[in-house]
């Protein structure tokens, strides 16, 4: 009896793809991650394509896929649409083959993104306020001058090259149990499941693969639960590198038949994670690709043998990093934002400091005002960001405060 043959690129196409993407991508480091094996029971690796050429993934799919053009498409030159990595995947791909890349981008794309493409060779166009008119722009320019359009996932070179990571997690961590991927359109999951569950066969054995989206933007679930692709509304998110309304046609088929589940994670949850992997990984990933770790963070993944989780990239904003930091801190209960009411008489901002100081907590920033709303005349208000090592040093702040007879509000305003 012949065993159902697997969806996707054959294993043989997948070996092929990863000798093509050999040529430009780096092999990335398989890390171990004992504060995440602490906290799913089972041993967790991270594998860190935010440190690949490029800062992503996204470098695989695109090389692939270029590389397949014949002599005269080339000539043509390529034309994607991107708001960050998939540009810049497409760009150093174009630039390593010798083909022209035009890139088109939202008008308010981060300027280290930007800067890279441009970098990298490419001719950036900026069009449209969102993602999506970027893309059509890109689609009636490419239809115009007959130049090639390099769909983002939903191609099958894209896919084979993408699974190539999924062979080199099977070379490092060879008897790896479970995969954790992040999920947007579907390219990279449907690569890495697809090429790890057809080679985890030859070899007899099994491999479960999780995916992960985020919630302000899964459109797998609301698919899977109908059996065929449906458009979602995305809803803002941090994790803008997955934030994709409707999956992949060819994604979908592949995933519907290879990824064991899919779950998904908040923005405060991927804040976390963030912050965690900067603090005990040292290692920069962008929201997009943290959502795996933040998924085993929030028990949102059942202990479930070795585990690898994909850091997908690793380009972020500085800006962004900033602003999401302080929310991850805020989320962990680490930062606390008080609003204290005074009486206005000398000497009870400085007795507020020194509570604060007997607590060993740290005051951040302080903001001192006669016209905060609902304030007698007699009062002042003072607004204090600290720095707390966690929820009950939070409480024990919040009950000095009050102990002394202050009138605290904590505000979730961070």
């Amino acid at each position: 009896m012949t065993s159902k043959r697997i969806a996707g690129p054959t294993l043989e196409e997948f070996e092929a793809a990863r000798a093509t993407v050999a040529k430009v991508a780096q092999s990335t480091p398989m890390e171990t991650s004992r504060y995440l094996s602490s906290v799913l029971g089972s041993e967790v690796f991270l594998k860190c394509e935010n440190l690949q050429r490029t800062g992503s993934y996204k470098l695989r799919g695109a090389y692939n896929r270029l590389s397949q053009l014949t002599a005269e498409e080339r000539a043509k030159g390529v034309i994607a649409a991107s708001a960050g990595n998939h540009a810049q995947g497409v760009a150093l791909a174009a630039r390593e083959l010798g083909i022209k890349a035009t890139i088109f981008m939202p008008l308010g794309v981060a300027l280290p993104k930007l800067e890279a493409t441009r970098e990298y060779g490419a001719e950036v166009v900026l069009t449209g306020n969102i993602f999506n008119e970027s893309l059509k722009a890109a689609k009636e320019f490419a239809a115009e001058s007959g130049a090639i359009f390099i769909a983002p996932f939903d191609h099958e070179h894209v896919v084979a090259g993408q699974g190539t990571l999924g062979l080199e997690i099977l070379d490092e961590v060879p008897d790896v149990d479970t995969i954790i991927v992040p999920i947007g359109g579907g390219g990279l999951i449907s690569g890495v499941a697809s090429a790890v569950k057809q080679k985890a066969a030859k070899l007899g054995r099994t491999v479960r693969i999780i995916g992960v989206q985020a919630e302000n933007a899964s459109a797998y679930p609301a698919s899977l639960a109908a059996g065929e692709p449906v458009t979602v509304d995305v809803h803002p998110t941090i994790c803008d590198g997955i934030a994709v309304a409707r999956p992949g046609t060819l994604n979908f088929d592949i995933i519907k038949d290879t990824v064991d589940e899919v779950v998904t994670v908040s923005d405060d949850d991927t804040a976390r994670a963030l912050v965690m992997l900067l603090e005990r990984a040292k290692l920069v990933v962008e929201p997009a690709g943290a959502v795996g770790v933040a998924a085993i963070m929030a028990k949102k993944i059942k202990k479930s043998g070795k585990t690898v989780a994909i850091l997908s990239g690793g380009n972020i904003d500085p800006l962004l990093l900033q602003r999401i930091v302080g929310h991850g801190l805020a989320a962990s209960e680490r930062y606390l934002k008080l609003r204290v009411m005074l009486p206005d008489r000398p000497g009870q901002l400085a007795r507020t400091a020194e509570i604060v100081s007997e607590q060993n907590a740290n005051v951040v920033e302080v903001l001192h005002t006669r016209h905060g709303r609902g304030l007698q005349i007699s009062e002042v208000e003072l607004e204090l960001h600290i720095e707390t090592r966690g929820k009950e040093h939070r409480k024990q702040v919040v009950k000095a405060l009050r102990d002394e007879g202050f009138k605290v509000r904590i505000s979730d305003d961070i």
